[in-house]
This record gives C-alpha cells, sequence and structure tokens, in this order.
C-alpha cells in the first residue's frame, strides 16, 4: 500500500553544514606554525600552504644594527626552517612564484647594504638565491605578482622619491617595461601571473587608503571592482579571478582583520584573521583561494602564523534551496535577504544629470540625456567600477525614459523646449531612431527588458490632464496604445517587464501620491499602496511581484522601500536623499545615480544596490 509521504511528501537533503554563496565563503582561518622571530616588511612565496618561503624583512632588534634581514625560512605545512639567505638583506622587498622556484625583487636598504631604495632581483631554484637581472626602476612597498622564478612582475609602487605606475615584466631572463596601471599607488595587495594579474587597495598619494582594483589581461589594466573596504599594506593570494584580500592599514591608526574575495566580478567579505594586522606581505595559494599571512605589524611586528583554508567540498547556495542541517537540528530555506539588503556607493558619472533615461544594474548600467538645464544627448556606461563616455543620443532630451539593459536599451520621449516623441534603441554601441510614440510626454514610468520590449506609462503630456494615464508599448517595431492607467499621474516609479509591470506613487496635479498599479500585459489593477507618498520616477524591478521604489521628493527623502507582490517593507535608505534620478536593475541588483538634492538640480552620485542570498531557519508556530 503506498504511503501519503511517497505521493505527496518529497525529499528534503540532509547536511550536516549550511550552504555556501562559494568554496571562499566556506573558507575560515587557523593559526599555524609561528615564525622562528617577529617579522614584519617580509615577503613571501608558495602556490600551497604546506610548501611556503618567507625571506626579508624586518626582523628582532630593530635599530641601526638590525634594520633589515636576509633571512629565508621554509614551512612544511607544521613548522619553519631556515634555509639559504638571501644574497642581499632587505625589507619591503616584492615576492612571488613557489617555495622551489621564486623570485625575491626590489626593497630598501639602509648602510652598510643601502642606502634606500633597491633594484635587487634574486632568483631561488629551491636551494639558494641567484643574483639575476636587476630591475628597470628601483622599487619597494608591494606584493608580487607572479608563479614561477621565469613569470613574475612589479607593478607600481614606491621608486625612492615618488610613487610610482610604473610596471615590469620579467620572463626568467630579463625585465620589460608594461602598460602602466590606471592609478599610481604602492603597498597594494596583488596576485597571479604576468599574463593574469591583479592588484588592490595600496596608499594613493594625498588621498590616502585605496578600494581601487586593477585586472591585467597582459597588455592592458582595467579598472573592475572596488574593495568593500578600503585599505594598504595587505596580503593576498589565489588567482586574477580567485583572489583573496587580507588585513591591512585603514588609516591613523587603525588595522583591519577583514578578508575580502573576489570572483572576478565582484567582492564578498568571508571570515576575517583572528587578530588586524598590517604590512603582512606573505602570500601563497596562487592556483585557488587559499591564503597565509605570516608576521606583520598587530600593531607591534609579531610571529604568528594563519592559515585560510576553503573547503574543496562544499555545499553551494541556490535560491528556493530547503535543507536540513544535521548539526543545529534545523530546516532552512535559502531565499534572497531583502531585510539585509543595503545601499554602496559606486563610481561617480562624469556628467551632472538629473531627469535621465537607465537601464542594466550595479554591474553594467547606461544612463543618456537629463539635465539640468536643458536637454542633453551625452551618454556614459557603468562596468561595476567606473563610468565611461560613449556615443550620444541623436536627440538632446531630458525627463527622458530609459529601459532595458546596457547593451539593449531604450530611450523613450522626453523634453527639450518641447514635448518630444523620439525614441531611440541603444545596442551597445550606438544609438538609433526608431518609430515615434503615439503621445509626447516627459517623466514617465517606464519597463522592458530590450531593444525589442519596452514600455513607458504615465507622464506630463500637452496639455498636462489629457495625457498622464497614457501607456504605450513598444513590440520592436511599433508603439502601440494599451489600457490607461486608473491613476494619471507624471514622476511615477516604474519597474517590471511588457507583460508585468508595476507603477508605483508619482505627481497626479498636485501634491504626491502613494497609488500602486500592477500590469499583467492587458490592464492596469489597484495595489495596495507604498507606504510613503511621493514623485521622483526612481523604482526598478524584473517583475510586478518583487521590486524596488527609492528616494523621491515629499520632500526629499532616501527612503526605500521593497514590494514583494502584496505588502511594502521599508529597507535601508539611500546614502544621498533625492529625486528625479534615474534607476534599474533587479529587486536585488539595481543602481540609482544622478538625481536633484536639496539646492541642486543635479549629481553624478552613483548608489548600488544588492541583496544577497541567506540561509533563514523554518519555524512553525
Amino acid at each position: 500500500m503506498a504511503k501519503y509521504s511517497d505521493i505527496k511528501g518529497f525529499t528534503v537533503q540532509s547536511l550536516s553544514s549550511d550552504t555556501v554563496a562559494s568554496q571562499a565563503a566556506g573558507g575560515t582561518w587557523a593559526s599555524g606554525g609561528s615564525l622562528p622571530q617577529a617579522l614584519y616588511e617580509n615577503a613571501g612565496a608558495g602556490a600551497t600552504q604546506n610548501a611556503t618561503l618567507n625571506f626579508g624583512g624586518q626582523g628582532n632588534s630593530p635599530g641601526p644594527a638590525h634594520p633589515h634581514t636576509a633571512i629565508t625560512l621554509s614551512y612544511n605545512g607544521t613548522s619553519w626552517t631556515a634555509v639559504n639567505s638571501l644574497n642581499q638583506s632587505r625589507r619591503f622587498l616584492y615576492g612571488a612564484g613557489t617555495s622551489t622556484s621564486a623570485l625575491a625583487f626590489g626593497g630598501y636598504t639602509v648602510p652598510p647594504s643601502g642606502p634606500g631604495t633597491q633594484a635587487y632581483v634574486e632568483s631561488w631554484n629551491g636551494v639558494s638565491w641567484t643574483e639575476v637581472t636587476a630591475l628597470g626602476t628601483k622599487r619597494r612597498d608591494n606584493q608580487g605578482i607572479g608563479t614561477s622564478n621565469s613569470n613574475a612582475m612589479a607593478a607600481a609602487g614606491y621608486d625612492g622619491t615618488s610613487v610610482s605606475s610604473n610596471v615590469e615584466s620579467w620572463n626568467g631572463s630579463s625585465w620589460s617595461e608594461k602598460a602602466e596601471i590606471n592609478t599610481l599607488r604602492y603597498r597594494t595587495g596583488a596576485t597571479g601571473s604576468n599574463t593574469a594579474g591583479i592588484i588592490s587597495g595600496g596608499e594613493v598619494p594625498s588621498t590616502a587608503q585605496s578600494a581601487l582594483t586593477e585586472s591585467w589581461n597582459g597588455s592592458t589594466w582595467t579598472e573592475v571592482a572596488d574593495l568593500g573596504t578600503a585599505r594598504q599594506s595587505t596580503s593576498g593570494g589565489g588567482t586574477y579571478v580567485d583572489f583573496l584580500l587580507a588585513g591591512g592599514h585603514t588609516g591613523g591608526s587603525s588595522n583591519t582583520a577583514n578578508t575580502e574575495y573576489y570572483n572576478g566580478a565582484s567582492w564578498t567579505e568571508v571570515n576575517n584573521l583572528s587578530t588586524p594586522r598590517y604590512i603582512n606581505h606573505g602570500a601563497s595559494g596562487d592556483t585557488g583561494p587559499a591564503l597565509m599571512v605570516f608576521g606583520g605589524g598587530a600593531p607591534s611586528r609579531t610571529d604568528a602564523v594563519e592559515e585560510f583554508d576553503a573547503p574543496s567540498i562544499f555545499s553551494k547556495q541556490l535560491e528556493g534551496q530547503l535543507f536540513f542541517n544535521s548539526t543545529t537540528n534545523t530546516f532552512k530555506e535559502t531565499i534572497v535577504d531583502f531585510a539585509g539588503a543595503a545601499w554602496a556607493s559606486g563610481a561617480a558619472m562624469n556628467t551632472t544629470r538629473a531627469q535621465t533615461m537607465a537601464g542594466g544594474n550595479n554591474t553594467e548600467a547606461i544612463v543618456g540625456g537629463g539635465g539640468p538645464p536643458a536637454g542633453g544627448n551625452q551618454a556614459e556606461t557603468y562596468d561595476g567600477s567606473s563610468w565611461s563616455e560613449v556615443s550620444e543620443l541623436n536627440n538632446n532630451t531630458r525627463l527622458n525614459t530609459g529601459t532595458g539593459s546596457s547593451i539593449s536599451a531604450l530611450n523613450i520621449s522626453g523634453y527639450t523646449t518641447t514635448y518630444v516623441a523620439k525614441a531611440e534603441s541603444w545596442n551597445g554601441s550606438s544609438w538609433t531612431e526608431i518609430s515615434d510614440v503615439n503621445v509626447a510626454r516627459f517623466q514617465s514610468g517606464g519597463a522592458g527588458s530590450s531593444t525589442t520590449s519596452g514600455m513607458f506609462f504615465g507622464g506630463e503630456g500637452n496639455p498636462f490632464a489629457d495625457h498622464k494615464n497614457k501607456a504605450e508599448v513598444y513590440n520592436g517595431s511599433s508603439w502601440t496604445e494599451v489600457s490607461e492607467l486608473n491613476t494619471g499621474r507624471s514622476q511615477v516609479a516604474g519597474a517590471g517587464i511588457t507583460t508585468s509591470a508595476l507603477a508605483a506613487a508619482g505627481h497626479p496635479g498636485s501634491g504626491y501620491t502613494d497609488a500602486v498599479e500592477l500590469w499583467n500585459g492587458a490592464s492596469w489593477t489597484e495595489a495596495t499602496e507604498i507606504s510613503t507618498s511621493r514623485e521622483g520616477r526612481m523604482g526598478f524591478g524584473s517583475v510586478n511581484t518583487s521590486a524596488i521604489v527609492s528616494g523621491g521628493r515629499s520632500p526629499y527623502i532616501g527612503n526605500t522601500e521593497f514590494w514583494n507582490g502584496s505588502s511594502w517593507t521599508e529597507l535601508a535608505d539611500l546614502a544621498t536623499a533625492r529625486y528625479a534620478g534615474s534607476a534599474s536593475g533587479s529587486s536585488s541588483n539595481g543602481i540609482l545615480q544622478g538625481g536633484s538634492t536639496s539646492g541642486t538640480g543635479g549629481s553624478t552620485t552613483t548608489e548600488e544596490w544588492t541583496a544577497n542570498l541567506a540561509n533563514k531557519t523554518i519555524t512553525t508556530s
């Protein structure tokens, strides 16, 4: 006889620990074997934590007699053993490679070795150090890049008189100059090879600690996502798309234990060091997310060693996943943690804007046109770390509406000195004029996913009263008027796509409204009102059951509300209260830029919205 559970039930996976977002997210720090002496300003090399080198640095008895050391130490996963020393003692040097094939380059010495910043280079073969061709530019105070004694790169650093952006690559016999990094700095974290490397953080002259990250492809440096915590004098290890960075100096007398992981697109905080420390340039794990930190200042120099271990076998976090944690005896569900979502600062736009179109999300976005005061045709795209000017719109417009992505977007209607019926499509490189809209108007809400699927609704036409409830849909060739909004308004926040859209708040002619309507592809239905009446157009979301409305004027506010398909919940506020900015993305991955703040007509400010997955315990009541 069949069991009811067999007919109606389903299997729930049993796990001994919670699922995690990535291999690195499951990693933890543990104490390793202590160095024989306290060291900092040291360097390291090693591909695994069972085979690592430490060399140079400032050792015991600081002062004129012992300002730096030539000591080399080999680690077997448990303890350190002294092996043949460097030929030139030094500190603040670069290190790269493995425990059997390493390079030590640059550094700082004082008499009688010295004085000052050096161009020394030594190659390690697993037994001894040999002096080889010196750097073209002497330098110190950075972490090296490279996987062996024939593959290394010295990027940036301090040359003895100033901070340098100079880059040199080593092929085993000679150094050659390569393209300079975009932002000169020193005391960065770094890893990778001379054809695929990465540097992050550091100290930028006159602006102190940096969060900037740059990736190297063998010919050019590209700015990528910023660190969550700006810092210098860090330790880094892994690859250019599998990078861990730990510790560092954050300014004043403050050091950090913060550890962050970069997956090739974004940074995520993972488990921290047990002790904050800086000037700890020793590292290992150039083949994946593994790292060792040895020595450093905490704040005094230390002999402490910590090892980061990421599990080789782990259960990846997936939205909608159900599982039973057998260790804590709890049932859990993996959902988007909207309650824990937050805004973070993004890079400033090149042009001050408000009242502009937008498309994309917080890693790839586009804006175009806008004011103040008259219409503009400048457009910019965002790659998650910086804005770049791209091909201009064909028509000057402000108060225009945007939909779509950074490579497939629509710019719809708007205003210059009169109402504009023009519309344009963006293919990732240029704008093309498409069919005019039926009713020219501005300050409309928008929804849509591409150049062949978009809509706009509400807005102010001429006369205002006759057009504030209009809605139109684009099918890739023409615009069609569809069912009108129940509550006509301009400055309406829009979200969703052409078959599942949301219109929230806005300006109905006088004052502000809290009205919300949902579009199902055929008609509008009134839904639960938003908590705070406002205008400002700053809404985003991929469907009408999951959307964000943030900021606005009521008067100027930074208030953010989340719509789950039935009700509104207040979440984290914007850092800068504003209205008439532009926003786009999904409810878990959005971006908001520009807009008018109190007393200004526009801004360059960008904020990024992120809601991550989280494991929530299922309880019964």
